[in-house]
């Protein structure tokens, strides 16, 4: 384990930042900390971020015609106990390949799409696999809703099974599949995204090396067209930790993140979203690059300095049914908001 430190600025006190098994780059940039490792790469402050820009004035009541589904935690921590039940995830491994089939046996029936390529990294060939479930609507474009299911390869040989980091965000794309099946949208068409190959192949992080599967679906997708149909991309990632607070990114969107604030107020969520600013570097980078909206809804304080991130301590123990409602609940009224712009 590596620590990496600076001083605090004149602005706010830095804490040390904790990267489990793996070394960060660790830059100033504007007065801010930055640092660079793996999944969910994170810069940050201990001062609070500045207030989100919210119209909508906080407890406005929403009536039963507006109000958005009623999102089920129990299903979900069900889903997430189920996939960490497979083990670790690493490409190429059997619990990736048993993560993989469980998604799609879910979607049977839906329109789904295949991502399917192979990487070359330096370790060895291996077979990625994206998967897409499509819900059509009734308004000309698409809304994407993304998260990440395999675990860190260099981690493979330690029972490092992702509870947070992966199994809960997948998780949730799964029941927000069950809140859009079988209904007509009155709104734009909504796809799911189970994008593979996300984390690095080396520690400490590797640009080059990580990714692999959004980079492949942004290139593909902006070759084909569906790329300027994307109104926005919404990443979820690390979103069951118990002690929920969702960082306002500073390399997302701003008018998105704006409008994921104003949706965690209408329904009576703001206290678990943007107490804190930080820049991630996220499954939302490629197609940030290619000019698509794009948030990451990511608590990347993962026990006390993030401890548990990487580590065989992400575990089921410290994942809430009531943390992945709130993030699932906040997500749906965002898509509805969007809907209505």
């Amino acid at each position: 384990m590596r620590r990496s430190e600076t001083r605090p600025d004149r602005r706010a006190s830095i804490p040390s930042f904790v990267c489990v098994g793996t070394l960060c780059r660790v830059a100033l940039v504007s007065g801010s900390l930055l640092i660079s490792s793996g999944c969910a790469r994170s810069a940050s402050t201990n001062a609070p971020a500045a207030p989100p820009r919210v119209d909508t004035p906080q407890g406005v009541p929403l009536t039963p015609e507006t109000a958005p589904p009623a999102f089920n935690a129990s299903r979900t921590m069900e889903y997430v106990k189920e996939i960490v039940a497979f083990g670790p995830r690493p490409l190429g491994s059997e619990g990736h390949k048993k993560t993989e089939n469980y998604i799609l046996a879910h979607l049977k029936g839906d329109q789904v799409e295949r991502d399917d390529f192979e990487i070359t990294p330096t370790e060895g060939r291996f077979p990625v696999h994206n998967i897409i479930a499509k819900f059509p609507g009734t308004k000309d474009g698409i809304i994407v809703i993304a998260s990440h299911y395999d675990t860190n390869w260099p981690l493979r040989n330690v029972n490092y099974v992702g509870a947070n980091d992966g199994a809960s965000s997948s998780a949730l794309l799964l029941e927000i599949a069950n809140q859009l099946r079988g209904k007509k949208r009155e709104g734009y068409s909504v796809w799911l995204l189970w994008d593979d190959a996300e984390e690095s192949m080396k520690l400490p992080w590797d640009d080059p090396e990580s990714l692999y599967g959004v980079r492949h679906l942004a290139e593909k997708w902006q070759s084909d067209g569906t790329l300027k149909k994307i109104k926005a991309f919404l990443l979820e990632d690390m979103i069951g930790d118990a002690d929920l607070n969702v960082e306002r990114d500073a390399n997302s969107t701003p008018w998105l993140e704006d409008l994921i604030a104003q949706a965690a107020t209408r329904v009576g969520y703001q206290s678990h979203f943007f107490g804190r600013e930080m820049a991630v570097t996220d499954d939302h980078m490629p197609f940030l690059q290619h000019g698509v909206p794009s948030a990451d809804l990511i608590d990347f304080d993962y026990g006390y300095n993030n401890v548990f991130w990487h580590t065989t301590q992400d575990t089921l123990d410290k994942i809430s049914p009531k943390s992945l409602a709130i993030v699932g609940t906040v997500t749906l009224e965002t898509v509805r908001m969007l809907d209505q712009r």
